[in-house]
C-alpha cells in the first residue's frame, strides 16, 4: 500500500500539473476569403501573427467550412465578404461574418474575445493605412462581427457539460465494481470454489462482465432521462448510436476493472488503483479542458486515453446530431482497445482447476 499512497500521487501531480490547463489556445482557425485583397489578406495575417490560432486552411466556400467545422476540424470560421476593402476605403465599416463552435461555450465566449481583439488592432491599422494614402480626414473604421454560435446558440454551460457527467457516470460506475469483484471473490474464498469447477476462463470472466454491462446502460439511460427532463439537453443524434457505441466503450472499462482485479489482492488496492488511472483518463480527457490545450506529449499520451473517445462521441451524436460515418475513428479505436483490455483480463486471469 505504500507505493499506492505514495508515488502513485506523485506521479499524477507531475502529469495533471502540466497537462490539466484552462487556457484556451490553439484554436483551429479557417477563413473564407471572397474579397482576395490586400486588406483581406492583412486580417488574415493577424490571426497567423496571434499566439491562440492556428490557423488551418481557407474554403472555397461556407459549404465546406461547415462540413469541416461538423467534423470537428475547425473551431472558429471568418467569412470575409465581397468587396471588403472597396466598402472599407468608400463606406469607412464592412461587416465580418464569424462561425464559432461553441459545444464548450466557455471557451467560445473567450474565442470571440480573441476575435474582436484582433478586428479592433485591425482597425487601427487600417485608420493608419487610409491616412497615410492621403485621406487625412478618415474616420475610424468599423468592422462589426456578427457571430454565429453553433450547437449551443445560449452558450449553455450546462449543454457542454451534462454529456461529460455522463460519460463520469457511466465509467466511474462500472470500472470501481469491475475492479473490485474478483478481488472480492479473493477475500471472501469463493474464488477458489469457482477455480475447481470446469468452467472455462472466459466464461468466467464474460459471467463477470455481462451484469456491469447491463448496470452501465442502465445509468447511461437514467442519465439521460435526466439530462432532458432536468437541464433540457439537446439530443440530435440517434440514440441507438449513442447505445451502441456505449456497449463497446463499457466493454473497455470492464476490461480494465478486471484486469486490475486479477493482480491485486483486497478491494482497497482495486480501489486506489482504479481511482488512480481515473483521475488521469478524467482530466486528460478533454472533459474539462481542451485536448488543443495541452502540451504535444500530453496530446499524445490522449490517443489512449477512452474517456476521450467517449467524452468526444457524447457530444457530437448528442449535440451536432453526428453519424456513424462521423464518429468511425472513435468507433474502431475504442473497438481495439475493448479487444486488447479484455484479451489480457482473460490472460491475466489464473484459473486452478
Amino acid at each position: 500500500m505504500l507505493p499506492i499512497i505514495f508515488v502513485l500521487p506523485m506521479i499524477q501531480l507531475i502529469i495533471l500539473a502540466n497537462a490539466a490547463t484552462f487556457e484556451v489556445k490553439n484554436i483551429k482557425f479557417s477563413y473564407i476569403d471572397n474579397d482576395k485583397t490586400s486588406f483581406s489578406r492583412a486580417l488574415v495575417d493577424k490571426f497567423e501573427a496571434s499566439t491562440y490560432f492556428d490557423v488551418l486552411h481557407s474554403f472555397p466556400s461556407a459549404k465546406m467550412a461547415k462540413s469541416a467545422m461538423l467534423d470537428g476540424k475547425v473551431d472558429v470560421i471568418i467569412e470575409i465578404p465581397s468587396h471588403f476593402e472597396r466598402n472599407l476605403l468608400k463606406d469607412k465599416k464592412t461587416n465580418l461574418s464569424v462561425t464559432i463552435n461553441a459545444i464548450d461555450g466557455a471557451a467560445a465566449g473567450v474565442e470571440n474575445v480573441y476575435i474582436n481583439q484582433i478586428v479592433q488592432q485591425f482597425n487601427q491599422n487600417a485608420k493608419v493605412a487610409l491616412m497615410q494614402t492621403g485621406d487625412a480626414m478618415a474616420k475610424p473604421q468599423n468592422i462589426i462581427t456578427i457571430p454565429s454560435f453553433w450547437y449551443n446558440e445560449t452558450l449553455n454551460y450546462k449543454t457542454f457539460m451534462v454529456p461529460g457527467i455522463l460519460v463520469l457516470l457511466v465509467t466511474m460506475i462500472t470500472l470501481f465494481l469491475s475492479g473490485m469483484n474478483i478481488v472480492r471473490e479473493k477475500e471472501i474464498g469463493t474464488l477458489e470454489q469457482i477455480n475447481v469447477t470446469p468452467i472455462k476462463k472466459y466464461q468466467f470472466i464474460i459471467g463477470k462482465l455481462f451484469p456491469f454491462l447491463v448496470l452501465g446502460l442502465v445509468l447511461l439511460t437514467v442519465g439521460l432521462i435526466i439530462a432532458k427532463l432536468l437541464f433540457q439537453v439537446p439530443m440530435v443524434g440517434s440514440i441507438l448510436l449513442m447505445y451502441g457505441y456505449t456497449i463497446i466503450y463499457i466493454l473497455v472499462i470492464l476490461g480494465i476493472g478486471l484486469f486490475i482485479s486479477n493482480f491485486t489482492d483486497t478491494q482497497q488496492q482495486a480501489m486506489f488503483i482504479a481511482w488512480f488511472f481515473m483521475v488521469i483518463f478524467i482530466l486528460m480527457s478533454g472533459l474539462f479542458t481542451p485536448v488543443e490545450s495541452m502540451p504535444k506529449w500530453a496530446q499524445i499520451l490522449t490517443e489512449f486515453n477512452p474517456i476521450k473517445y467517449f467524452v468526444q462521441v457524447m457530444r457530437m451524436v448528442m449535440l451536432k446530431g453526428a453519424d456513424l460515418q462521423d464518429i468511425y475513428p472513435q468507433v474502431i479505436k475504442t473497438l481495439l482497445y475493448a479487444l486488447i483490455m479484455n484479451g489480457l483480463a482473460v490472460w491475466s486471469y489464473k484459473k486452478v482447476s
